[in-house]
């Protein structure tokens, strides 16, 4: 047998080296990127007086959101605590996976990945889903999952609303609150139930959160105050009727 030419060696050896050197600059990098968003997170919550962690403390998936039970897989990190507003919240990263096997029995991943916020409502809210329009969507709607229909045709055309209850849905989603989804041109997606808001997108830049906040604010300032009325758990929250006109002061 002919030995092996050294120069064959040599590139063969070089190439295992590339090759090393390209995945530990991939995990490098990796990391790299990761510690850079940690930091950048912690600095917006020393920013606005709220609690950085790179886990969970709130087990924030036990949350019962269609969003948090997508996909194969899902986590929860890089979590802020703290209030906006004087709304409490919680924000985080949030990310699921799918799997998929090619004709060879190949397994891969697909992941998709959002910045969340659960905020807290003073409030025992039917389960309300309000999301923007989409094929995905709209082939769900052929297949049965019908959404909501409003009196305006361009909320129709931008959202797909889900309820639990149908009646409720109408009275969150009045003429004043349709106007304010409106002007967010669907960049958000939100969910309540019981006492909890959650607002997503896709995800943000630490420096990027701001618009996160503020519509999950938003959305909970332009709910009608008959919905406080019937489900609000705090006397605050329920607006009280004015007198009648002409009635004195005793």
């Amino acid at each position: 047998m002919r030995p092996r030419p050294r120069h064959t060696a040599r590139v063969g050896y070089l190439l295992v080296v590339a090759i090393v050197a390209g995945i530990g600059l991939i995990l490098w990098y990796s990391y790299y990127r990761k510690q850079q968003r940690r930091e950048g997170l912690a600095s917006f919550a020393a920013q606005y007086q709220m609690e950085y962690s790179r886990q969970d403390p709130f087990g924030l998936l036990d949350h019962d959101f269609r969003l948090l039970r997508m996909g194969d897989g899902r986590g929860c990190e890089n979590v802020l605590s703290g209030s906006w507003q004087a709304m409490p919240v919680r924000e985080a990263d949030y990310w699921y996976y799918t799997e998929s096997k090619d004709s060879n029995g190949r397994t891969s991943k697909s992941y998709k990945y959002f910045s969340v916020v659960i905020a807290d409502l003073d409030g025992m809210l039917p389960y309300v889903s309000i999301q923007k329009e989409s094929l995905f969507t709209k082939l769900a709607d052929h297949l049965g999952f019908h959404d909501l229909d409003f009196e305006s045709d361009d909320f129709n055309r931008e959202f797909q609303v889900k309820a639990e209850d149908r009646q409720f849905a109408y009275k969150l989603i009045d003429a004043r609150m349709i106007r304010w989804l409106l002007s967010t041109g669907g960049t958000f997606g939100f969910e309540c139930r019981g006492e909890n808001l959650l607002v997503y997108c896709h995800r943000l830049k630490p420096t990027a959160l701001v618009p996160l906040f503020g519509t999950a604010k938003a959305f909970h300032d332009h709910v009608p105050s008959l919905v406080w009325h019937d489900y609000g758990t705090k006397p605050e929250t329920i607006p009280v009727p004015p007198e009648p006109e002409g009635r004195s002061s005793s």
